[in-house]
């Protein structure tokens, strides 16, 4: 079988299953499975693709057609310039975070000590690390197979830090100039609503906010100014409806200088606060 052939089948398939951008996975699967880039691709696609390739791509194609995530299928995503190996054990990350770790790096300072609650992949920490150099973190996370792939990415990419598991700050110690969190922020009713390919494959406890989904940022709150230098930073991802709310638990905690920051698409994405100083 040729690789235009090859191709043609794998988008047919991901067509019959719904899949919205059938044309643009299968090709990022035949270019993942076959090592090609798009310009070595038009140049072999009427050669013969060998035997593992073809048998490879069909059992991509196949478990893409089930909605299984892309960033599983292959083991890796992008995310600030970086790359990340991911498993269904933690969220893949995605580019609305970005903002997170953007409004983070504007604050940070020289020598700040961080800590990730909810890390997660370690994108957060990992990629806030890679561009201050002179910063130190820790990556707290629930799941120890979550912070194993974590220090697995840190390596990886070359930064150095902690990592805790710890149901958030029952294992902390310490003082922390800043803290980022994007934890898990959906209301338990909404998460049917959400696509195949994250409420079936997706870790829950990444997604589950419990009643109203305002659960972990409640805690968080009430907990981070015992962890939080005098005029330490607290900074979350919220959900695109929790721009009122996020800020009124902090205000109600006594943080100040509260603000609510949009991403790329105009959404309300993070809300950063500062404890008061001494």
């Amino acid at each position: 079988m040729k690789y235009r052939e090859l191709l043609k089948e794998g988008m047919e398939e991901l067509k019959k299953a719904g899949i919205t951008d059938a044309q643009i996975d299968a090709e990022y699967l035949l270019e993942y499975v076959s090592g090609m880039n798009r310009a070595s691709y038009l140049m072999c696609m009427m050669e013969q693709a060998p035997e593992d390739v073809i048998e490879r791509y069909r059992e991509f194609i196949k478990m893409r057609a089930a909605h299984e995530p892309l960033q599983y299928i292959t083991g890796e995503q992008e995310f600030m310039g970086l790359s990340f190996a991911v498993s269904p054990e933690v969220l893949i990350p995605r580019q609305d975070t970005e903002s997170l770790v953007e409004e983070t790096l504007s604050v940070l300072k020289d020598g700040d000590l961080i800590l990730d609650m909810c890390t997660g992949s370690g994108c957060i920490l990992i990629s806030l690390l890679h561009e201050k150099k002179t910063c130190q973190g820790i990556g707290v996370d629930v799941a120890a197979t979550s912070i194993a792939l974590a220090r697995e990415n840190a390596v990886h990419n070359q930064v150095e830090a902690e990592w805790l598991v710890s149901d958030l700050f029952t294992e902390v110690k310490g003082e922390f100039d800043v803290i980022v969190s994007n934890p898990p922020y959906i209301a338990t009713r909404d998460l049917e609503e959400l696509m195949p390919e994250v409420i079936c494959h997706e870790p829950k406890r990444a997604l589950d906010g419990h009643e109203d989904g305002l659960y972990f940022y409640r805690k968080i709150i009430e907990q981070a100014p015992f962890y939080l230098k005098p005029g330490g930073r607290l900074l979350f991802e919220i959900g695109y409806d929790q721009g009122e709310s996020v800020p009124d638990l902090l205000a109600q905690a006594g943080f100040c200088d509260i603000a609510v920051i949009k991403d790329y698409a105009g959404n309300d994405r993070v809300v950063r606060a500062r404890l008061h100083d001494l």
